[in-house]
């Protein structure tokens, strides 16, 4: 049986709500349908579209009843932040000048990369649990954008660095 396609990822979190709102404020996705569980949590898609049960899973951990949680998804510590040992998720994305300014304007910290050769501009993000997030651009998007972003370091994004 091959794999076909990830179905979703799923993040623990002891703040549910703000972990909400960067997902929705600064990537865009919508909360939608999630089963009624017994445990605190949101399901969020990229659209409307709730054919594929979401794309991200955000688990609230509640340290005053977490009975619910660990009877469907079974103990386990919670890392103090990060994504363990998986190094980051990442979607393919355009209008890198518009996240940038989102990003800006909502106070995240980015680090921005060019693969070299693969016409991918990277913009690395955190969401509140500390889980890496890349964000694959399209690297002609970055055309003329140096001289209207001085922020930018145009000699590390041209070296793929």
């Amino acid at each position: 049986m091959p794999v076909s396609k990830l179905a979703h990822y799923s993040i623990r979190t002891m703040d549910l709500e703000k972990s909400c709102r960067f997902y929705e404020r600064i990537l865009g996705f919508k909360r939608g349908y999630r089963p009624p569980f017994d445990f605190p949590g949101a399901w969020l898609y990229k659209g409307g579209d709730e054919a594929d049960f979401g794309t991200v899973h955000i688990i609230g951990v509640d340290p005053d009843n977490p009975a619910g949680l660990t009877a469907y998804l079974g103990d386990k510590a919670l890392p103090a932040s990060g994504t363990g040992t998986v190094d980051h998720i990442a979607f393919l994305a355009t209008g890198v000048e518009d996240m940038w300014k989102t990003l800006q304007a909502e106070g995240v910290a980015w680090r921005d990369r060019t693969v070299p050769s693969l016409g991918l501009h990277q913009v690395f993000i955190e969401d509140p649990s500390g889980v890496t997030i890349e964000l694959n651009f399209p690297a002609e998007e970055l055309t003329g954008l140096a001289e209207a972003h001085p922020a930018i370091d145009r000699a590390s994004i041209d070296a793929g660095e």
